[in-house]
């Protein structure tokens, strides 16, 4: 009988407390719940403890093989390229080790049953055949991972009866949050609920936030209230279980049809088959160490 693969899990960072320490809470609560599996998680920028520090955790405990699952909603460029490429580093580092690299998590049904009752919390007794929802992701550079976000909208969508999903992103990616709800009383909406498209509390979630209170001070005719993050649910915790089995089972079928390494998308021409290389952003605070670094690399060397 052959031990299965320990589990890493691997996320985005914040520069918020209460984000990264959500995070690290939910990888504990991994750990209680599959005893004698080791679990670790690590970041790739911005929080500790990094994605490396965690591969040396599991190293030391005599792990030898992992399932590396990226806690990220959307297939962006870190779970494309800087995850990717810190596995490849750290298998430099530690000889002799070797892993599987599983899926993002969304836009599965599970997260949307979450979705619903974040929506149900804040609905009270407005009736949802009159209500607009403004999904917001994080948003962007990687347009594939952004119309991942309007996919979610759209099975969001989907038989729950509300009026409309709408799409906006709280960085890099139009509309931003304030022309989201603009783009929504164009359309007609009297009551907004502002959907949070994020895992965890953090810096990007509070200002969607602020910016849909803001918005909704200068537009006293609308009624606009916000749902909380996803959270740590249960929900979570079990897809979280899925994506590590699936990467175990070696079953993963990485989304690349429209992928900006591989296909030319108008005006990432200049991406296709462009050699990922690790790089490191100059603000990469001081508590990582060197060699821990915000690469990009592409995985898709290893996801096919």
């Amino acid at each position: 009988m052959t031990t299965p693969p320990a589990l890493l899990i691997a996320g985005h960072g914040t520069r918020d407390d209460a984000g990264a320490e959500a995070f690290r809470a939910f990888v504990r609560e991994l750990g209680r719940r599959h005893p004698g599996l080791p679990v670790a998680g690590g970041f790739i920028e911005l929080s500790p403890p990094p994605l490396g520090e965690a591969v040396t955790e599991l190293v030391d405990r005599g792990v030898r093989r992992f399932a590396a699952v990226p806690l990220m909603l959307v297939s962006a460029g870190h779970a494309k390229g800087d995850i990717p490429a810190a596995l490849a580093r750290e298998k430099e580092r530690h000889p002799g080790i070797s892993y599987t690299y599983g899926r993002p998590l969304g836009p599965h049904p599970a997260l949307l049953s979450v979705l619903e009752r974040r929506l149900a919390e804040v609905l009270g007794d407005w009736d949802p055949a009159e209500v607009t929802v403004l999904l917001v992701g994080r948003g962007s550079t990687d347009p594939d991972a952004n119309a991942e976000v309007f996919k979610a909208a759209r099975l969001l969508w989907e038989g729950r009866g509300y009026a409309a999903v709408e799409t906006a992103f709280v960085s890099l990616a139009a509309p931003d949050v304030p022309s989201g709800l603009d783009r929504c009383a164009r359309l007609g909406a009297r009551r907004v609920i502002v959907l949070p498209y994020f895992l965890f509390t953090g810096i990007l979630p509070e200002r969607v936030k602020l910016q849909s209170q803001e918005w909704a001070t200068n537009r006293p005719d609308i009624e606009v209230r916000s749902a909380d993050v996803i959270g740590p649910e249960q929900e979570l915790l079990d897809l979280v279980w899925e994506r590590y089995e699936e990467a175990v089972r070696g079953d993963l079928r990485m989304n690349c049809d429209s992928c900006v390494y591989r296909i030319a998308l108008p005006g990432f021409e200049d991406k296709v088959g462009m050699p990922q290389q690790p790089h490191f952003h100059p603000d990469d605070d001081g508590h990582h160490h060197h060699g821990h670094g915000h690469g990009h690399a592409h995985s898709h060397s290893h996801a096919h």
